[in-house]
């Protein structure tokens, strides 16, 4: 299988290549961690680096099973480094390692060392270990494949929208294209392995949830509902046989452990008039809608606007931005990126044609909180309509998939 070049990722690890600072790569499984730190050793050896000064392990893999004990690990780590050269140790999926944060910190110190690490969980990097690396480490934020990654596995450029189709329904996850290319109808099947790895690993195991089938209930409402506000509550009503006196809390509970194995991305919401963060109505967006495809049946499709609205909401978090619901009085806008030298608003439709009744009154809709927003930021609507790119008083309309790519 040749592996897809993930840009994005590979340029940070090479600007941080030989920095005094530890380089953790999170993400959901099989979304490319493992491959990328394969492709990032590929970089390493073709620039001068020589074979032993790399060490890798994958704590999935059997074979390094009794390394799992930090002690053991650190022992043979130590034994491997080549003296007087810098060695590249990597370390993949090192949540498996009972207090692996005390090895990280004892190999951080040696200066001869340039460390990576991969996990499948925000536990990864929960409150423990961050205090212990403040200021000691960068988070890559791995997600499955982009439009623009996913294009480039096939030779064929030809027929983007139906590529597009394919990109939705049969999974962004880097190995579903190879699944793709032999038989689509495989996809299903590791999409169930993924899934239910997730649940029980790094959810049920990790957590100590202990009730898989309301578990899989609020994993089902959250992916019925992309794009639609909700609340602890919206969700433990509409979940039947949970306990009311209970139901917020136990739902809490699994919506956090969701969004900490990456299955789930929750939006939070932003008051762009008042300027402040608010607290509740978020929404929530699915980590693969070829996942979704998987859990719901085919039937989801229906609801392509939220779909589109996932995708792109997506797309802004591979492109390095924090991204919000945004509020305007009583008008939203789809979503407000931030990052520290730029806001910029998007609108997502699936089209702004005219409506039956001969006025553009979508297209009036989507471009009402625009025009309300006075500040000089870039504000966009991407949709799928195929004209060309048009300009309504500095708000852009663009095809989506020109945006993608």
């Amino acid at each position: 299988m040749e592996k897809i070049k993930r840009e994005n990722y590979l340029s940070i690890l090479r600007n941080f290549k030989d920095k005094q600072i530890i380089k953790v790569i999170t993400g959901i499984r099989r979304c490319g961690k493992s491959t990328l730190l394969e492709l990032f050793q590929d970089y390493l050896k073709e620039n001068g680096v020589e074979e032993k000064q790399i060490i890798s392990i994958n704590f999935e893999n059997a074979d390094y099973e009794e390394l799992q004990d930090r002690k053991k690990l650190y022992e043979y780590l130590k034994s491997k480094l080549v003296k007087g050269k810098k060695t590249y140790i990597f370390l993949d999926e090192i949540q498996n390692v009972v207090e692996f944060e005390k090895t990280v910190d004892s190999l951080f110190i040696n200066k001869d060392v340039d460390l990576y690490i991969t996990g499948s969980n925000a536990w990864l990097l929960s409150s423990e270990l961050a205090t212990l690396l403040t200021g000691r480490y960068i988070e890559i934020k791995m997600l499955p494949l982009s439009f623009k990654e996913y294009l480039s596995a096939f030779e064929d450029k030809t027929d983007i929208s139906r590529k597009f189709r394919d990109y939705l329904q049969y999974s962004s996850f880097p190995q579903a294209i190879e699944l793709f290319k032999i038989n689509p109808k495989n996809i299903n099947l590791f999409l169930d392995g993924i899934y239910n790895t997730i649940l029980f690993k790094d959810v049920m195991q990790r957590k100590g949830i202990t009730d898989k089938n309301t578990l899989e209930r609020v994993t089902k409402y959250l992916y019925d509902n992309i794009g639609n506000r909700t609340s602890m509550k919206n969700i433990s009503d509409n979940i039947e046989g949970l306990e009311k006196n209970n139901s917020y809390n136990t739902v809490s509970a699994y919506v956090q452990a969701l969004i900490d194995s990456y299955i789930v991305y929750k939006a939070n919401r932003y008051d762009i008039k008042g300027k402040e963060f608010l607290k509740t109505q978020e929404k929530y967006y699915a980590v693969d809608i070829g996942l979704r495809y998987y859990m719901l049946g085919q039937g989801s499709n229906k609801d392509m606007g939220h779909i589109l609205e996932n995708v792109v909401y997506l797309e802004l978090l591979r492109r390095g931005y924090e991204v919000y619901i945004g509020k305007y009085d009583d008008l939203e806008v789809d979503f407000v990126a931030k990052n520290p030298e730029n806001t910029i608003y998007y609108q997502v439709a699936l089209t702004t044609r005219d409506g039956i009744d001969g006025k553009n009154s979508i297209l009036e809709r989507e471009l009402a909180p625009l025009k309300k927003i006075n500040d000089n930021y870039p504000k966009y609507i991407l949709t799928l309509d195929n004209e060309l790119d048009t300009d309504y008083d500095g708000i852009k309309k663009i095809n989506v998939l020109d945006w993608l790519l």
